[in-house]
C-alpha cells in the first residue's frame, strides 16, 4: 500500500451515464477510473472513488482533498467541496494543454462549450442541458435505430455522404432516420447525416460563444472519430483530443483540489 508521500488529491465527476474519478499526486496523474453511474449517484461516487484507490494502491487517508463535480456532485457527501462542471472542464483542459483557449465537452446528456483565458479560467460558456440533440444520448438513440454498434458508429459515418436530417429534436430526428431507411438511403449516408446534425447543433452553440484556437474536445463522445471529424468540418479547425478526454471533468476537479490542499 502506498505510504502517501506527496500531495495527493482526487476529483470525482458524477455524470448522468458514467462516474469518473482521477487522482493527482504532486501535479501528475496517479490514477483514473470510470464506471456506470446507475440509478444512485451517491453510491456511484463512493464506488468509483474506492475502485480508484484500490487500483492506485493508495490509502484513503492519504488523499488530502476531494472535489466533486458533474450533475451529481452534491451527492458525493465525502467531498470537501463541490464545483461546477464548467469550471472543472476548463481546468482539466488547461492542465492537459495550457495553450488551449476553447473547450467542447460532449457528454451523455448535455454538451458544453467554453472559452478560456491563459490561466484556464472560463470567461464565457454555453450549455445545452434541456435537449438531448448533440449529445451522447442522441448518438446512442440513433445507433439503435440504425441497428449499429455504438463503438463502430463514428467510423461508419466517415465512409458516407451526409443524408439531410433537418430536425434538432431527437424524437423527430429518429423519425427522419426511419423515413430515410424506408426510402432506401445507404446506411453510411444516414449515419454520416446523423453526425453532421449533431455537429451542427454543437458548432452553432460554439460560434455563439466565439471560438478561439486551439480547441480541445472532451467528454465520452470524444472517443467517436466521426463526431470529431464532423465538428472539425463545421468549425474549420482541428480539435485536440487527449487520452484523458472522458475523465477531463474529474481531472479538473482534482487539479482544483490540489490548489486547496
Amino acid at each position: 500500500m502506498d505510504t502517501g508521500t506527496g500531495n495527493i488529491t482526487a476529483g470525482i465527476d458524477i455524470g448522468s451515464i458514467t462516474a469518473k474519478a482521477v487522482l493527482l499526486r504532486n501535479g501528475e496523474i496517479a490514477g483514473t477510473c470510470v464506471r456506470f453511474t446507475g440509478y444512485n449517484a451517491k453510491n456511484a461516487g463512493r464506488a468509483v472513488f474506492d475502485e480508484l484507490l484500490k487500483e492506485a494502491g493508495i490509502a484513503k487517508e492519504h488523499v488530502s482533498v476531494v472535489v466533486s463535480t458533474g450533475y451529481g456532485r452534491k451527492a458525493v457527501d465525502f467531498a470537501d467541496k463541490a464545483i461546477t462542471e464548467i469550471t472543472c472542464h476548463g481546468a482539466g483542459a488547461w492542465f492537459m494543454d495550457p495553450e488551449v483557449r476553447f473547450v467542447i465537452d460532449v457528454g451523455g446528456q448535455d454538451s458544453k462549450v467554453m472559452r478560456l483565458d491563459e490561466n484556464g479560467k472560463v470567461v464565457d460558456f454555453a450549455m445545452n442541458d434541456k435537449c438531448a440533440a448533440g449529445t451522447g444520448r442522441f448518438l446512442e438513440v440513433m445507433a439503435r435505430a440504425m441497428e449499429a454498434d455504438l463503438d463502430d458508429f463514428g467510423v461508419l459515418s466517415l465512409s458516407g455522404e451526409p443524408a439531410r436530417i433537418s430536425s434538432i429534436c431527437t424524437v423527430f430526428a429518429e423519425s427522419e432516420v426511419i423515413s430515410l431507411i424506408a426510402a432506401g438511403a445507404s446506411r453510411e449516408n444516414i449515419v454520416s447525416g446523423i453526425h453532421e446534425a449533431a455537429a451542427s447543433r454543437i458548432s452553432a452553440m460554439a460560434k455563439r460563444v466565439g471560438v478561439a484556437v486551439p480547441v480541445m474536445m472532451t467528454g465520452g463522445v470524444a472517443k467517436n472519430r466521426g463526431m470529431i471529424v464532423a465538428l472539425e468540418n463545421k468549425l474549420g479547425v482541428s480539435l485536440i483530443v487527449s487520452s484523458y478526454a472522458q475523465v477531463n471533468g474529474a481531472l479538473g476537479a482534482a487539479l482544483l483540489a490540489s490548489r486547496m490542499g
